[in-house]
């Protein structure tokens, strides 16, 4: 007797799902490497200025909306931009780690393909920091733009000269809306609700309090989104997915067999 057998649902993700102490090790360790090259990048004041010139006046030339417009409907009141703030300084990593984790424990085969790409991203956007300092736009006095984050709080920065923990001349690209848009389109691929669109609200109003709060400029989010789109292009996602493997019905036999059943029944 010659049966064959598909694996199940559970089988298939625990075949694709990577061993999570791996996992764990691999993804802290990439973050470390790409903090440690921040501060490789720190220190190019004068070049990080010089940077910021030339893209506010690229804005204006290519006629790209000014980043005070944003920051005027923020400032309409204290509340508003506090919680824009808040949004800056608490959203970017706890919700890039639980898309990260619900796509490791519920689509394992999105989650190597998410992981890929982010990686591929923010080791992009490392060379570019390194490449290209750029002081943000609430640095610029040209600007004209408040640093809503030390006025009204909370804020993740203290004065460049003695932050030791982050680079603030790393603006672009903006790896807040990188991997927010990151995160909608994978939850939009991953997910098959007529309501997973809404995820795009994610990175719209990531956009929204980062060029609001004068922590980039539009060119910022634009570059972002170009550096992912190429890693989509490059890193597919596998075309057999755990959203798919337990939902494909079993094909209907061959006619031929179906036909010798019916003579060894009528024996």
């Amino acid at each position: 007797m010659n049966a064959r057998t598909e694996p199940s649902e559970g089988e298939t993700e625990a075949l694709t799902r990577p061993p999570l102490v791996r996992e764990l090790l691999l993804v802290a360790g990439l973050f470390l490497v790409y903090k440690f090259g921040r501060q490789l990048a720190a220190g190019h004041t004068g070049e990080a200025f010089d940077n910021a010139h030339r893209v506010w006046d690229l804005e204006r030339t290519v006629h790209l909306p000014g980043e005070g417009s944003v920051q005027n409907l923020l400032l309409h009141g204290d509340t508003l931009v506090h919680i824009a703030n808040t949004y800056y300084a608490t959203i970017h990593f706890p919700a890039t780690a639980a898309f990260l984790i619900w796509l490791y424990l519920r689509r394992p085969a999105h989650y190597v393909w998410a992981r890929r790409v982010l990686a591929a991203v923010t080791a992009a956007a490392l060379v570019v920091h390194l490449a290209f300092p750029l002081a943000p736009p609430r640095m610029l006095a040209t600007a004209g733009l408040l640093d809503t984050a030390k006025v009204y709080g909370p804020s993740v920065y203290g004065p460049p000269q003695t932050d030791h923990l982050s680079n603030q001349f790393a603006a672009m690209p903006s790896l807040h809306f990188g991997w927010a848009l990151m995160v909608a389109i994978g939850l939009i691929v991953a997910t098959r609700s007529r309501w997973r669109w809404l995820w795009l609200l994610h990175p719209l109003l990531t956009l929204t309090v980062i060029v609001g709060t004068a922590n980039h400029y539009w060119l910022d989010a634009i570059v972002a989104a170009a550096m992912l789109g190429i890693a989509l292009a490059v890193i597919r996602l596998p075309r057999r997915t755990t959203t798919t493997a337990g939902r494909v019905q079993e094909s209907p036999a061959p006619v031929e067999e179906k036909q010798n059943v019916l003579v060894g029944a009528g024996r």
